[in-house]
């Protein structure tokens, strides 16, 4: 590097990081965004603000320990190393194939005046679409293991936001529920806050809350205590005062905030890849997202058949034959009047003492249909409960590999203590080394580390279309929310592709063949306002063939070059254009109100494009799986009217003039 550039670098360093003594601000490279850190007589404090508005005020940076108590109220801090991280990296699955990452960087060690003189180090990175900030923990002489009974930072946030939030009873939960929206000031005190958390201000400015980087520590929630929200640590098992127990050195995750003025930015940011750590599998050319059935969610419907359906051969081969037909990836063998594929005692779909997922049930030959898949261009994936995995988790991963299984959905773990994140990571790391990729279901958020693991196709912890087979409490408002709140963080696991559309006045519950809430166009919409690398194709294969819609379907991507927000208004509607290739998909739903919006294609290149579009038929308030298909040209000065019924949707595929 010359002089001259050395030079260069300082003075971007000093602008985007002033400090005293003991009063450190750091500012994104947009100038926006500021991050500020000083400290009190009672420890570390840090404010946060946009564009000159203060978001954050003085709030608390607090972690305690089992031996030697809270960590921070009589400190020094030491002098401060700088620097700007820039990184351009691919991304296997998500938003963006590739992401170029820019953030401005502090790390300031802090140093215990008394008591065990103990040091860590506050790191802190400031991107033009959010802050964070977490614990560096080095290996001290005399201090080698930790264990972590709390890290209560505050957020003490300004003008009483409007959130948007999931509340939980407990730390033992699959994250499913329905988001409600109120008054930070009227959230009741003690309640657990799942994350990600959505914020809106006064002045339109958004901020939500969550965390990255989640390896070896414990998943984060928040309270609001003494009316300022903090976090809190979900313990280990079987008690409640540790939360992590590690070997130094260590480092927490990320507290991330993510900032805009425009609440879509938010779905389109990669702050959580970026705060996590490059991919640690070497061969990734095995690593293919796709669409896949899940028979489990119709009922496992088949037509008249010249054969008994079951848990057998040819139950399975009718669905590869449907896979192979009309383009899907993969066909998840699951169960059969409510028995699992594999051998197991328990019941209910829980293991008994003698579950083994390594075996299937008599009459079902595993070799034989994935030999008679792979020759139609089908994998085959499985679905298993954790705890009937875990234990046995190498044979079982060696005979999947050997039989040819590409992929499984792991379920039923709902916990995000330290031990469950290293058994989850433990599953990732021995599944790459079989060529297995990961659907996680029954399971926290998640915190960007698909990049690390990208065999790490998608995650539930959310409440999603199964749903349907019992209830009707996932409504297009319970969609529309999540795109706020759950997509934030990424993949999103859902039970997609109902072609059963009703309205609040016909839906009935059914096991099987169920309906689903909201017309066929926010059906599909959602195949790309979700992030989902391993969307499903739930209903059985009459329920598609020679539908309107399906061949929308059929095309759609499941990951993507490029992602944009087009419109955004929280808990109305969303939507989302996303790019593979040199063709656009975009995708919009709405809540249970009708609304007309206009869709911009002004993000297209210069030329002349065509777009299906897909649309609400104007009858689809009476009958929702009604719709309207239009073929048009269009460029980057048109605009798409959307009227959307309630509960309503629109897709588009756009791709340049042939």
């Amino acid at each position: 590097m010359s002089a001259f550039n050395r030079s260069v670098v300082f003075l971007l360093l000093i602008s985007s990081c002033a400090f005293a003594k003991e009063n450190i601000t750091v500012t994104s490279p947009d100038k926006k965004i500021e991050f500020g850190l000083s400290k009190d007589r009672s420890g570390l404090i840090y404010r946060v603000s946009y564009k000159g508005q203060l978001l954050i005020d003085n709030s608390r940076l607090s972690i305690s320990f089992e031996e030697g108590g809270i960590f921070g109220k009589n400190v020094s801090l030491g002098k401060p190393a700088l620097k700007r991280v820039e990184e351009t990296y691919d991304l296997i699955v998500g938003k963006s194939s590739k992401v170029h990452s820019l953030s401005n960087e502090v790390m300031i060690p802090v140093f215990e005046n008394g008591g065990s003189k103990r040091q860590l180090n506050i790191e802190i990175r400031v991107f033009n679409d959010g802050a964070a900030f977490r614990y560096v923990i080095p290996g001290k002489s005399g201090w080698q293991n930790i264990e972590i009974t709390d890290e209560a930072n505050t957020f003490n946030l300004t003008n009483d936001p409007t959130a948007l939030t999931l509340f939980r009873e407990n730390y033992t939960t699959s994250h499913e529920g329905l988001y409600d929206r109120l008054p930070l000031s009227k959230i009741k005190a003690d309640t657990l806050m799942d994350l990600p958390a959505l914020f809106e201000y006064p002045k339109g400015i958004y901020m939500a809350i969550t965390e990255a980087n989640l390896l070896d520590y414990a998943g984060m929630y928040l309270t609001k205590h003494n009316g300022v929200l903090q976090c809190s640590l979900s313990p280990l098992p079987h008690q409640k005062e540790i939360k992590v127990v590690a070997k130094l050195p260590h480092n927490s995750p990320w507290r991330v905030m993510m900032i805009s003025d425009r609440v879509g930015a938010l779905i389109e940011s990669n702050i959580l890849t970026n705060l996590s750590e490059p991919c640690r599998i070497k061969d990734v050319s095995w690593i293919k997202p796709g669409k896949t059935t899940f028979p489990w969610w119709n009922g496992n419907v088949t037509p008249d058949t010249s054969f008994a359906p079951g848990n057998n051969y040819q139950t399975n081969m009718y669905y590869v034959n449907f896979c192979a037909k009309y383009g899907l990836a993969y066909h998840s063998v699951v169960e059969y009047g409510l028995h699992e594929w594999y051998v197991n005692d328990g019941a209910g779909f829980q293991p008994g003492g003698h579950a083994d997922p390594s075996k299937a049930v008599p009459g079902l030959d595993m070799q034989q249909l994935c030999d008679s898949a792979k020759k139609v261009g089908v994998g085959i994936r499985v679905w298993v409960h954790f705890y009937a995995l875990y234990p046995k988790m190498d044979e079982t991963f060696a005979q999947y590999e050997k039989w040819g299984i590409k992929g499984l959905m792991c379920d039923f773990m709902d916990r995000d203590d330290q031990e469950m994140v290293n058994m989850q990571q433990e599953i990732l790391q021995k599944a790459a080394q079989h060529h297995l990729h990961i659907q996680f279901h029954g399971a926290y958020k998640p915190t960007g580390t698909s990049r690390t693991y990208p065999n790490e196709f998608t995650r539930e912890g959310t409440l999603n279309y199964e749903n349907d087979k019992w209830n009707a409490m996932v409504t297009p408002d319970a969609d529309v929310n999540i795109a706020f709140t759950r997509l934030l963080a990424g993949s999103t696991d859902y039970h997609s592709g109902g072609f059963r559309a009703a309205n609040l006045k016909t839906f009935k519950p059914h096991y099987t063949a169920p309906m689903v809430l909201g017309t066929r166009c926010h059906m599909l919409g959602m195949y790309v306002v979700l992030e989902n690398e391993q969307g499903m194709v739930c209903d059985y294969p009459d329920a598609y063939i020679g539908q309107p819609g399906f061949e929308f379907l059929q095309q759609v991507p499941l990951s993507w070059d490029e992602t944009k927000v087009l419109n955004a208004k929280v808990s109305d509607y969303v939507t989302v254009a996303r790019r593979k290739g040199r063709e656009w998909y975009i995708g919009t739903i709405s809540n249970n109100t009708a609304h007309r919006i206009k869709t911009a294609l002004s993000f297209l290149p210069a030329g002349d494009f065509t777009a299906e579009v897909y649309s609400d038929a104007p009858d689809a308030g009476t009958d929702p799986n009604h719709l309207v298909k239009v073929v048009q040209k269009v460029n980057s000065q048109s605009v798409i009217n959307t009227d959307l019924a309630a509960g309503g949707g629109q897709v588009m595929r756009v791709y340049r003039v042939k």
